[in-house]
C-alpha cells in the first residue's frame, strides 16, 4: 500500500513539474495596455475551472491583439457561444495560446473567414488553417478585443496551453506584465463530518465559521471553540484580488497543516479539460446552491480524481480520537506568492456518549459511488454510469401529480444539491399522448422558481429517454410554439440608406433555436447570431449587395421540436 502511495503522489508531483515553464520569458502580452484581470486561471465556476485569464479592455471593445510569441494560426472559430470568435496559435516552444470572444479578427484572417461562411452558408463555423497559410511574428496584429459567444462584458479570454496534449497551463507561470501584490482573503472555515458518527460541536452536521484577521493573518473568534469527535474534513472560503481591481479571483494554492503535519495541498499549476468537470467536487456543491457561496474542500471526496492535488494524507481527513488539543493551519498562496495564513485551535472530544445528531432517514436508496446504479419506479427509470457519482448517495425519489399542461407526474429525482460528474440516463412514460403532438413531447427540468429547461429526448413509441447532468423535477411536456421574430423597423418598403446593419431578434421559449435561413434577394446572407443577446446581425456588404435597389429579405427560425415561422420584408439600401 505504502509504495501505492509514494507511486501515484510521484505521478502528481511529475504533472506538476510538467506544468512549469522552463523560461518564464518566452511570451509578451497580448495586447498593448495596462493588463488588468478580471478572472484568473483555476477560478471556479460551477461545472468548470477557469481555464485562461479574463483580461479587461477599458470596458470598450476593439483593443487590438498582437501574437505573444512567433507562432501560426492553426484554429479559427466562430460560434454564437462559448468563445465566441476565437484563434488558436501554435508556437515553437511547445505551447500554444488561445483568444476568445473576439469582435474581429484581423483583415486578412476575417476575409478569409467570412468567404468559408459564405460558402458553407453558415455563420458557426470552424476552420483549420495549413501550417502556411497565416504565419505570425511576435507582436503581430492578429485580432480585435471583443464581447462575442458567452461573454457577459469587454475583455480577452486568454489562455496558454501544452500543444501535444491541449492541457491549459496557469498563464501566470510566465512573466508577461501581471502584477500582484495583494494577499488572499480568508473569510469563512467550513468542518464536515464524513461520516454519521462524526460530531462537530456535538452534532453530526456542517459547522461553517466566519473567521477574523486581515493582511494575511487570519483567526478563529474566542466564542468559536471548535470540539470534534471521529473523522473530520475541512473547508475554506478564499479569493485573492489583484492590486488595481476588486475582482473577486482564484487562488494558487490550499494547505492544511495539523500539529504542524502536511495533509493536504492543492496547487492550481494546470489541468486538462476532461478533469474540469471535478469541480463539482473539490467546491462544497450543497453550499453553492443554497447560498451562492465557494467554499473549497480541504480534504477529497471518494470520486474525486483531479489531477491538481499535490500532497495528500488520508484524503485530507483527520480522525480526532484521542482527547488532546491539536493545533490547525491553513495556508492560502497566490501565483506570486503573497500568502494568508488562518490558524485555529480543535479539542479532540474521542468518543461522543450525548449527541443531537439528525434522524437518518431511511427512505432512500443507497448508491455507490463506485459502481453504476439504477432506479426504476412506475412509468421512470434511471441508470446511472459508474464515476457519475462523487461519494455515496443516499437517493431520494417521490412523485406528485401533474398539472393539466404535464403528459406526465412530476418526478422529484434526488435533489439539485447533490453534483453528478457524467450524464445519466432517464426515461418517463407519459400518462397520456395527445393527438398528433407524439413528435413534440420532451423531458422538462423544472428549477425551483418554476423556470422550464428542455431537455433533448428520445421516443421509442412507449417511453422518453434523455441524458441529464443533474438532479431535479422532472415531467414530459411539449412544444408546440414556433420561436418568436421580431424586427423593429423592417416594415415592407424600408428605407434603410445609410444604415450599417439589419437587426432581427429571434427568441424560442423552450426547446430552443435549431437552425435560422437568412436570404437575401434569393441568396443565402451573412447573419451572425448573437444567442445571449437573441439577436440576428446582418453587416451590410457592397461587395455582395447592389446599393439604392429595392431588395427581399426572408428569414425562416426553426426550433429544436420543428416548429418554425417566418418573416419577410422588402426593403431598398
Amino acid at each position: 500500500m505504502l509504495l501505492i502511495k509514494i507511486y501515484i503522489f510521484s505521478l502528481l508531483l511529475f504533472s506538476s513539474l510538467n506544468d512549469i515553464p522552463k523560461d518564464k520569458s518566452i511570451f509578451i502580452s497580448p495586447l498593448k495596455i495596462p493588463l488588468s484581470l478580471s478572472s484568473n486561471f483555476g477560478e471556479l465556476r460551477r461545472d468548470h475551472f477557469h481555464s485562461g485569464l479574463d483580461i479587461k479592455t477599458q470596458g470598450v471593445t476593439g483593443k487590438e491583439v498582437v501574437a505573444p510569441a512567433d507562432g501560426y494560426i492553426y484554429i479559427i472559430s466562430v460560434s454564437p457561444v462559448g468563445f465566441g470568435n476565437s484563434l488558436y496559435i501554435r508556437h515553437s516552444s511547445g505551447y500554444s495560446t488561445v483568444y476568445g470572444h473576439l469582435e474581429k479578427f484581423a483583415p486578412q484572417i476575417e476575409k478569409y473567414v467570412r468567404d468559408r461562411q459564405y460558402k458553407k452558408k453558415s455563420f458557426a463555423i470552424t476552420l483549420l488553417p495549413s501550417e502556411n497559410e497565416f504565419p505570425v511574428k511576435q507582436g503581430e496584429l492578429i485580432a480585435y478585443t471583443g464581447n462575442s459567444g458567452g461573454s457577459e462584458g469587454p475583455h480577452l479570454h486568454y489562455e496558454i496551453r501544452k500543444s501535444d496534449s491541449e492541457r491549459p497551463v496557469n498563464p501566470q507561470l510566465f512573466d508577461f506584465g501581471v502584477n500582484d501584490n495583494v494577499r488572499p482573503v480568508i473569510d469563512m472555515l467550513a468542518i464536515y463530518p464524513i461520516n454519521r458518527h462524526s460530531l462537530i460541536n456535538r452534532k453530526n452536521s456542517v459547522r461553517k465559521i466566519n473567521v477574523s484577521g486581515s493582511d494575511g493573518k487570519y483567526y478563529i473568534p474566542q466564542e468559536n471553540e471548535i470540539t470534534i469527535s471521529g473523522a473530520a474534513g475541512f473547508g475554506i472560503k478564499t479569493y485573492d484580488r489583484m492590486e488595481d481591481g476588486q475582482n473577486k479571483c482564484g487562488v494558487y494554492s490550499i494547505e492544511l497543516l495539523i500539529d504542524s503535519i502536511s495533509i493536504y495541498k492543492y496547487v492550481m499549476d494546470g489541468f486538462s479539460f476532461s478533469e474540469s468537470r471535478y469541480v463539482n467536487s473539490h467546491i462544497d456543491y450543497e453550499t453553492l446552491m443554497k447560498d451562492n457561496l465557494y467554499i473549497e474542500r480541504a480534504y477529497l471526496l471518494p470520486g474525486d480524481k483531479l489531477s491538481v492535488y499535490k500532497h495528500i494524507v488520508d484524503r485530507g481527513i483527520f480522525n480526532f480520537t484521542d482527547n488532546k488539543l491539536h493545533q490547525a493551519e491553513m495556508i492560502v498562496t497566490d501565483i506570486t506568492g503573497n500568502k494568508s495564513v488562518l490558524r485555529f485551535r480543535i479539542k479532540s472530544q474521542g468518543e461522543a456518549h450525548k449527541t443531537d445528531s439528525k434522524t437518518v432517514e431511511n427512505d432512500f436508496t443507497v448508491m455507490p459511488f463506485n459502481k453504476s446504479n439504477s432506479f426504476s419506479a412506475e412509468n421512470i427509470s434511471l441508470n446511472i454510469p459508474s464515476g457519475a457519482l462523487y461519494d455515496t448517495l443516499d437517493f431520494l425519489f417521490k412523485k406528485e401529480p401533474g398539472t393539466a399542461e404535464m403528459l406526465s407526474d412530476l418526478y422529484y429525482v434526488h435533489n439539485k444539491f447533490t453534483p453528478m460528474h457524467k450524464a445519466s440516463s432517464l426515461s418517463i412514460k407519459p400518462n397520456k399522448i395527445p393527438s398528433g403532438l407524439a413528435s413534440k413531447m420532451l423531458i422538462i427540468q423544472l428549477d425551483d422558481e418554476r423556470k422550464r429547461t428542455a431537455i433533448a429526448s428520445k421516443w421509442d413509441g412507449e417511453n422518453l429517454t434523455c441524458n441529464i447532468l443533474s438532479f431535479g423535477r422532472f415531467y414530459i411536456g411539449t412544444d408546440t410554439i414556433a420561436p418568436l421574430i421580431s424586427a423593429p423597423g423592417m416594415v415592407q418598403g424600408a428605407i434603410l440608406s445609410g444604415r450599417k446593419e439589419i437587426k432581427i431578434k429571434i427568441k424560442d421559449e423552450l426547446s430552443g433555436i435549431k437552425f435560422y435561413e437568412p436570404a437575401i434577394d434569393g441568396q443565402w446572407a451573412l447573419f451572425e447570431y448573437d444567442q445571449k443577446n437573441d439577436m440576428l446581425i446582418y453587416s451590410f456588404d457592397e461587395s455582395r449587395l447592389t446599393k439604392g435597389k429595392k431588395h427581399n429579405l426572408t428569414l425562416q427560425v426553426t426550433d429544436n421540436k420543428d416548429n418554425s415561422r417566418n418573416f419577410k420584408c422588402s426593403f431598398i439600401w
